[in-house]
């Protein structure tokens, strides 16, 4: 029996009859045996090492928010991201999606973050669920030049318009994301401590 990628979506891990195997645009890869038997995710606690590894993570996230920012690399609220995605999905280089408890039940939101998360994934846009706000807010600023209070519920990162980005931080944030959907977590939470 062979493997065919014809009616398989692109970029899909599933584990099965013949192992763990990757679907993408180059075709079916089955995955090495560690993968295979790996059945953690990252939000999972396991030790030191995957709490060393989250906070590591959150501070390239921070790092990368703070270099992005004073280059006009952030585009900030759910409407300004639809359209900066509409325009030109292959500058953009990272995606968030903030929330807070309160408003993990706002459906209205829920369903923003669905198809934002469904056109990243269509254009191999890394995605990150971000849990603090507050502390999003203070990396980012709160307020637009003109006084208003910003929509953080989505924020993008994309390519400085003279080239393409070279950051170990943010090469730090796409191979975490790679790494979390070889564990079948698309959409990896990180957790902004409190500074």
């Amino acid at each position: 029996m062979s493997l065919s990628s014809d009616n398989v979506p692109t970029a899909l891990v599933k584990k099965g009859l013949y192992g763990v195997l990757r679907c993408d645009s180059k075709g079916i890869t089955k995955l090495p045996e560690y993968c295979q038997m790996c059945n953690m995710t990252f939000e999972e606690p396991c030790g030191e090492n995957a709490t060393e590894r989250m906070d590591s993570v959150a501070r390239a996230l921070e790092d990368v928010l703070s270099a992005a920012l004073p280059q006009g690399c952030i585009t900030v609220g759910v409407y300004e991201a639809a359209m900066s995605l509409n325009v030109d999905p292959d500058n953009v280089v990272l995606c968030l999606l903030a929330t807070d408890e309160e408003e993990v039940e706002d459906v209205a939101l829920q369903i923003h973050f669905t198809l934002i998360q469904a056109f990243c994934c269509e254009n191999d846009i890394n995605i990150l669920r971000v849990n603090n706000m507050r502390r999003l807010a203070e990396i980012l600023g709160e307020l637009k030049p003109g006084g208003e209070p910003m929509d953080l519920h989505c924020v993008l990162v994309t390519n400085p318009k003279s080239s393409t980005w070279k950051d170990p931080a943010l090469s730090k944030l796409n191979r975490f994301c790679r790494d979390s959907r070889v564990l079948d977590q698309w959409v990896p939470v990180i957790n902004l401590p409190e500074r």
